[in-house]
């Protein structure tokens, strides 16, 4: 294990050229299982999900090859249809997984996958889904089982909640139904709208793409094509935060700000100057920030991803600030490392009140998750004194070359081994 010992008071002055996202390059990995043959996928980030995703396509029989942000899958005309803990359990996103491959075998085996540690986030909406498409399917011993010899039909599936991970596995499983599958109260994320545009280049009926109702015309086989994966709005925007948090101009490459409106606008609020650059933006910050409150919501609302970098942001800011959380239960787990730095953050059920500090003192903390590490680098930005964050692999699974990046904006970082790791 390996930790970041970070030097404080550092503003951040350049540019980053964002890659894939993380979020859409998973799944459309999964996808690739939908069809026999080469797909490839270009601008997919170096990042340990990506290789944790490609070890479990191996598993079920693909060929990987990568050469750069470029990924080959060469998936064979029979594949295997089990994915073990050992491989799920890192990677939540594993769970895509089990739409194609009910759909392509006629069955599935997979475990019920790990992830980041914030808060509760069951497989019922898609286990419930799959079943109204004909899926014999429990879930027992750790794995989800899932059997349907006679193949997929179609039919009308009303999720509960606008789920990205149900409406990804529904909406991959569906292409290959036989007849009409309908999707209501569907998520709208834009990699949901990449990986839709992706299965109908592939061949796949898909109506309403980027809407609610998802309406989905099963066919009888998929071929592969060449995609490229869309820019990853998450990491844009940690910077864009980021830029605002330690102060500085920031230009991100690669980005689109028409997947981040609502983000920028609360930088804007708080302050900082957003123009528009080559494929992307710029974000300037000149002076305190000011405090903004912030809901988090389905997109286009506020990403719940980039929560923990906006507390951050409460906590350097001049005023008080009230930030809602909506989407997952555990996502203020890390305003306790956040505190350890001098933040004032105090919180009751979804809500939490941040009183912002004038300045924030280095300390040891520890990452929970992608981005609460994410949100503490950047916290270490802003405070006074030396600061190490542990857990580092975290950062790693979604943030490509991060101490890099961090060099090039001036930041002084070191990526050291983590002798006090005792888990």
């Amino acid at each position: 294990m390996e930790r970041l010992r970070i030097q404080g008071r550092s503003h951040l002055v350049g540019e980053v050229t964002v890659s894939g996202a993380k979020n859409s390059a998973l799944k459309l990995m999964a996808a690739a299982l939908l069809a026999q043959g080469t797909t490839v996928l270009h601008e997919v980030p170096d990042i340990l999900d990506v290789r944790y995703m490609g070890e479990l396509l191996q598993r079920l029989g693909c060929r990987l090859d990568a050469d750069g942000g470029t990924l080959r899958i060469d998936v064979p005309s029979s594949i295997e249809y089990e994915a073990d803990y050992d491989l799920v359990r890192r990677l939540r996103a594993s769970i895509t997984v089990l739409g194609p491959l009910v759909a392509r075998c006629g069955r599935a085996k997979v475990a019920l996958p790990g992830g980041d540690s914030i808060g509760s986030r069951g497989v019922g909406m898609h286990v419930a889904g799959l079943a109204r498409m004909g899926a014999d399917i429990r879930v027992e011993h750790g794995f989800v089982v899932a059997e349907a010899s006679g193949g997929l039909h179609g039919s009308t599936i009303l999720l509960d909640f606008p789920s990205v991970g149900a409406t990804e596995n529904l909406l991959l499983a569906a292409t290959l139904a036989k007849g009409t599958t309908v999707i209501d109260n569907a998520a709208r994320e834009p990699e949901i709208v990449d990986i839709a545009e992706m299965l109908s280049r592939m061949g796949a009926k898909i109506g309403g793409i980027g809407t609610s109702l998802l309406e989905i015309e099963g066919v009888e086989a998929l071929a592969p094509v060449e995609h490229t994966v869309i820019p990853d709005r998450m990491v844009a925007g940690t910077w864009a935060i980021g830029a605002a948090i330690a102060g500085g101009r920031v230009a991100i490459r690669n980005a689109r700000a028409d997947h981040l409106e609502i983000v920028l606008d609360k930088l804007t609020r708080a302050g900082a100057s957003i123009q528009p650059a080559a494929t992307g933006f710029e974000v300037r910050m000149e002076r305190r920030p000011q405090a903004v409150d912030i809901v988090t919501l389905p997109y286009p609302g506020f990403p719940t991803d980039l929560q923990p970098m906006m507390v951050t942001l409460a906590a350097v800011s001049e005023g008080t600030a009230m930030v809602t959380e909506n989407l997952f239960d555990g996502r203020f787990r890390f305003v306790q490392e956040l505190a350890r730095l001098g933040a004032d953050v105090r919180t009751d059920g979804h809500h939490a009140v941040i009183r912002g500090m004038p300045l924030l003192s280095g300390a040891p903390v520890d990452a929970t998750d992608i981005r609460a590490g994410a949100a503490l680098v950047l916290a270490a930005l802003a405070a006074e004194g030396e600061t190490v964050v542990s857990g580092v692999h975290h950062l790693d699974r979604g943030y490509p070359d991060l101490v890099g990046v961090l060099h090039r904006l001036g930041a002084q970082v070191m990526r050291e081994p983590d002798a006090e790791f005792r888990r």
